[in-house]
């Protein structure tokens, strides 16, 4: 029973350090080790569509307007915020966020490349989408009323 609990607290202890170390940057460096996913990605094939994510295997795939996964590695748009589809704030949010997640994966199914550096205090890697024609995806979302400017004063989608 001891053994148990002391088990789980360290457990908590290495996640927690874990957190804090990325959140401090101090991990920074290791970005380079991760063979999953380098500095950038090259353009996908157009014939090759890239789907949404479901069920628990995320391979390369869209979550929603500014997160997705590429070979096995979880990424965060930078500067930019989608509305939410797993836990939003309003009804307006939710469907807000699923035209964000649809055009995303439209706009990236044409061809993209990821370019980027660092984690987020999560763990996800923080990227920039450009589409094959030059575009920035993050810029298109925004101009298309679909994402706004990360950091922002608050959830505009629930006004």
């Amino acid at each position: 029973m001891i053994r148990d609990a002391v088990s789980v607290a360290t457990v908590f202890a290495v996640m927690v350090g874990v957190g804090v170390a990325r959140e401090q940057g101090w991990l920074d460096h290791l970005d380079r080790l991760l063979p999953t996913q380098s500095q950038s990605t090259g353009p996908r094939s157009a014939a090759r569509p890239i789907p949404l994510c479901s069920g628990s295997v995320r391979v390369t795939c869209v979550v929603d307007g500014d997160t997705g996964w590429e070979a096995g590695t979880k990424w965060r748009m930078t500067g930019i915020d989608a509305p939410e589809v797993s836990k939003p704030g309003c009804a307006a949010e939710k469907s807000m966020g699923n035209r964000a997640t649809r055009r995303l994966q439209s706009l990236m199914s044409s061809g993209y490349a990821l370019h980027g550096g660092g984690l987020d205090r999560y763990g996800r890697r923080l990227v920039s989408v450009a589409l094959s024609n030059g575009r920035d995806a993050g810029e298109v979302l925004m101009a298309e009323g679909l994402a706004q400017r990360w950091p922002n004063s608050g959830n505009k989608w629930c006004g």
